[in-house]
């Protein structure tokens, strides 16, 4: 069983009927770089390690490990609707996905990327979707969103809550990035600070991502405001590996379930 302090959780999702979690890296069985909680099936970790962090959480959430469900990323704008559980080696290709099915846990992994979930409790529908900087800015959230409301959730009854994200402050890119995104929207210029290197920049993801989903409709955000680059007792994060030069690193998991 995890401990109290191996996971975050909203009040926005606290709700009768819905199980959610932020996991934390804590309460796992994964040793080294990958201490302790990798949820990271792509990890180079030890598989067993990682099917027994897993379990853990399918445990938290009260679904059956076999029905504790996380997509292969692919930072794509793409949304899946579940209904029936999935084999870990025929993972989805896919960066987010919805259910309505009771004792179905779906997640997403994320080490610096956004991980949100989604939840409107009176249609009974959830979501999960990963959100890098790719995938916010070409639909993933709006996609998802879609998605949520073909089961029949109303975009104004969605919650939506970002889980521990890479914040501006952590969170370097060069100009031809920040251009990418400026050739979207003029306005998104918004979300970019300059950083003390020359021609670099401090991109705000949280920020981008609230834009979206306020944007979208949704009927409320929450960030929780946690950063994974600066966090390293509690989250993993790429960056921080590429910058130490490390050869791989763990992923942490959002995860969310009707109960």
């Amino acid at each position: 069983m995890l401990e109290a302090d191996s996971i975050i959780s909203s009040p926005q999702l606290e709700t009768k009927g819905i199980r959610h979690a932020f996991f934390t890296r804590q309460g796992g069985a994964s040793e080294g770089i990958y201490s302790s909680l990798n949820g990271g099936i792509g990890s180079k970790d030890d598989p067993q390690a990682v099917t027994e962090n897993r379990r853990r959480m399918a445990q938290h959430l009260g679904v059956d490990p076999s029905h504790f469900l996380v997509p292969y990323q692919i930072h794509s704008a793409d949304a899946l609707t579940i209904a029936f559980p999935f084999l870990v080696n025929e993972r989805p290709r896919t960066d987010a996905l919805v259910t309505k099915t009771r004792g179905i846990g779906i997640g997403v992994t994320g080490a610096d990327c956004g991980i949100i979930l989604f939840a409107d409790a009176q249609a009974g529908v959830i979501g999960a979707a990963h959100a890098g900087w790719k995938g916010a800015l070409t639909g993933i959230l709006e996609t998802t969103l879609q998605k949520m409301e073909e089961l029949g959730a109303s975009r104004p009854a969605i919650h939506s809550v970002l889980g521990p994200t890479i914040s501006q402050a952590s969170y370097e890119v060069g100009a031809d990035y920040r251009t990418r995104f400026i050739d979207s929207d003029s306005s998104y210029a918004d979300f970019f600070i300059p950083s003390q290197r020359q021609g670099h920049f401090l991109f705000d993801l949280p920020g981008f991502i609230g834009l979206r989903l306020r944007a979208a409709g949704v009927g409320s955000f929450s960030n929780l405001a946690l950063d994974t680059y600066a966090r390293e007792d509690l989250f993993y994060s790429y960056r921080r590996m590429t910058h130490r030069g490390e050869a791989d690193y763990g992923r942490q998991i959002a995860a969310i379930a009707l109960v």
